[in-house]
């Protein structure tokens, strides 16, 4: 013990467990007839957003409610949503809110795994839900949640949503964590190999991301959100709170449409909004009736797979500015973001978009990021070449996974989280992701980067969209197939994407082959390899 420590010792007028309920109770108290909520007609302020989310609170401890139990919610992006990420924390419960593109058998398994207590459904769901429910004998109290917007499905809960709150107190003072280390959250992984597994993360990371998000996006004012990602992904980024803490208005989008986002944008003023590449395209692909005039630059964070720079080089042409970022649900959303330099705006547009689709730097929330020997963990060549696995560490990554001690072991394996991402560190620090190392291509002992590919043929005039798998080869070993989507009212023969593959790349990385269909996509919007190579396979 030094001298600074003696005498010197916690106590709650100089230290609190880090939450953030606590941006929430702040936005009410400080703003309180801001708006916090639009949905359609519907106008609410924080104070009633606060209220509302105080009430279900109240009424989930009264139903049995309290530290460390779960509540599963299945809705799309709705005020309740929204409502169930304030409220349950303050339960001391855990939020678990569930992809709605899963199957049946998948929402039983989590619903089992995760020991849901409560299940709050939005009656568009109810018949999913109710499919779920009955492989199960774990039945959990059901809550009916009603939307002018949702189909009229029969009800299959208990109550409905609203008559639950009014049972609740709107003044409840709630069970803040006594420990910030207490779970807030528990987010199931696609799951596309095997079982999902259920990603355990924490108030003081929750609270770390939201701030993390607001000096990434240097964030200030009431900025006007868009819900384009969905709620049940990372819980939305942290966006929940990191809007709260900034008393923001956020938007709610039931459905991810290009004519409803321009809407919003023109009609609300939104000026932020979050997505994965596939709405980017969604916007840049939008038919002219589908669009609406907006006068503000609007801020885009874009994630998932890195976005090629032809997308980007677009999309800033048409009144959006990108910001890239990555990261996975077992670090809260977004860890990683290409950070900008001024002078890179003087760039031309070709070499400014080939720069931001690099992943970056990491948050200043996160305090390790290293691209690194898979077997050794030390640091690759900063060469912009040599490969290594993606590594983190740092009080945003997860607890663990929800009883799966092995697995938490293995994603931990030396100190270090190992995301399974493959990637180069170029000279000035910044990460490239280059594959998933179940995705890379091994082509006759060549590596053959997916991403790279992909980028390329997103260049051509007539493609929409584009994935690259490996496809076996008796000569090689694998070769790259693609498959490409073709943009509405434009041709291109198999011929003529290989030969502008060979242009732009090494010959030998150039696809063999090539597919036109529409990509198959997982639950969680991204695009399935897994599907693709099966199909690649049985060419």
């Amino acid at each position: 013990m030094t001298a600074y420590d003696r005498d010197l010792d916690r106590n709650p007028a100089n230290f609190a467990p880090l939450t953030p309920l606590n941006f929430v109770e702040r936005a009410a108290a400080v703003y309180p007839e801001r708006i916090a909520v639009i949905h359609g007609a519907l106008r609410r302020t924080w104070r009633e957003t606060w209220e509302r989310s105080r009430r279900l609170a109240s009424a989930l401890a009264r139903a049995g409610i309290g530290h460390g139990d779960t509540v599963s919610m299945l809705a799309p992006n709705t005020p309740a949503m929204i409502e169930a990420h304030y409220a349950v924390p303050l339960t001391g419960g855990v939020l678990n809110a569930i992809n709605t593109r899963l199957d049946a058998a998948t929402i039983t398994f989590i619903l089992e795994h995760g020991e849901a207590k409560v299940l709050l459904v939005d009656r568009e769901l109810a018949p999913l839900a109710a499919a779920a429910l009955a492989r199960t004998d774990r039945r959990p109290l059901v809550i009916d949640i009603d939307d002018p917007a949702a189909p009229p499905n029969a009800p299959i809960g208990s109550t409905d949503y609203e008559s639950f709150l009014a049972g609740g107190d709107p003044q409840f003072g709630g069970a803040p964590p006594a420990d910030e280390w207490d779970a807030i959250a528990l987010n199931y992984t696609s799951g596309t190999t095997g079982d999902p597994k259920g990603v355990v993360i924490h108030h003081r990371g929750a609270y770390l991301n939201a701030v993390g998000n607001v000096l990434t996006w240097g964030l200030s004012g009431h900025p006007v959100y868009l819900w384009t990602l969905p709620l049940f992904h990372c819980n939305g980024w942290c966006f929940p709170w990191t809007i709260a803490a900034l008393a923001g208005t956020q938007v709610c989008l039931r459905r991810v449409e290009a004519a409803a986002i321009f809407e919003a944008i023109a009609g609300h003023g939104v000026t932020h909004l979050c997505g994965a590449p596939v709405v980017l395209g969604l916007l840049i692909h939008a038919a002219e009736a589908d669009q609406r005039p907006f006068a503000h630059t609007v801020e885009v964070m874009t994630a998932a797979s890195p976005p090629p720079a032809a997308v980007i080089e677009r999309m800033e042409r048409e009144g959006f500015r990108i910001t890239h970022v990555y990261g996975l649900t077992e670090v809260y959303g977004p860890a990683v973001t290409c950070a900008w330099h001024e002078e890179w705006d003087a760039l031309p547009p070709e070499e400014r978009a080939r720069r931001k689709a690099r992943q970056g730097v990491r948050y200043a929330v996160l305090e390790g990021l290293r691209i690194g020997d898979p077997a050794t963990l030390e640091p690759v060549p900063a060469d912009g070449a040599t490969m290594g696995e993606v590594l983190m560490r740092g009080n945003i990554v997860m607890k663990g996974y929800f009883k799966n001690p092995a697995a938490t072991q293995a994603a931990f394996a030396g100190g270090w989280f190992h995301t399974g991402d493959l990637g180069v560190r170029h000279p000035d620090g910044y990460i490239e992701l280059k594959d998933r190392s179940k995705d890379i291509i091994i082509s006759g002992g060549e590596n053959i980067s997916t991403i790279e590919v992909e980028a390329v043929l997103h260049r051509h005039p007539a493609v929409e969209d584009a994935a690259v798998v490996a496809r076996p080869d008796e000569k090689w070993g694998e070769t790259p197939c693609a498959f490409v989507k073709l943009r509405p009212g434009h041709s291109a023969t198999e011929a003529e994407i290989i030969a502008f593959a060979r242009e732009h790349l090494a010959h030998f990385k150039a696809p063999k082959t090539v597919v036109f269909a529409d990509l198959a996509r997982t639950a969680a919007g991204k695009i399935d390899k897994v599907r693709l190579r099966a199909i690649a396979a049985a060419l």
